[in-house]
């Protein structure tokens, strides 16, 4: 009796283990959305976060713009997520967010807190 049990629960489990794993023969692949950019952020001369400076001037203004995206709630999860990267008292702004609004929100938080328009540099794109 009980081997009959191991049995079906071996049966039952390996069935529905098959089901996740099926897809749909017609089931498109899924298409990466940021392939260009990926080759853009890859140029040479492109800021990425691992070029972020490390002098208390350029961690300050980063922290600051991150907390100030963070704080306000009626921004979208891909503005909160995008980049902030500081090089010597230059911010670059980059990554998707929802609409032109938020893009210009970002904005104005970067540029109150750097100290002019000047000193951002907006490579956000808005995600259709």
């Amino acid at each position: 009796m009980m081997k009959f049990r191991r049995g079906i629960l071996a049966i039952a489990f390996s069935a529905a283990s098959l089901g996740v794993y099926a897809q749909a023969p017609d089931a498109p692949d899924p298409k990466a959305d940021n392939t260009k950019v990926n080759k853009r952020d890859r140029a040479t001369g492109e800021p990425t976060a691992d070029q972020q400076k490390n002098n208390r001037t350029d961690l300050d203004l980063t922290k600051d713009i991150r907390r100030s995206i963070m704080d306000d709630k009626g921004l979208s999860t891909y503005a909160h997520n995008v980049k902030v990267i500081s090089q010597n008292g230059t911010v670059t702004l980059k990554g998707p967010v929802k609409s032109e609004e938020e893009k210009k929100a970002i904005l104005a938080k970067a540029t109150s807190i750097v100290g002019g328009p000047d000193k951002v540099n907006d490579q956000m794109s808005v995600k259709q």
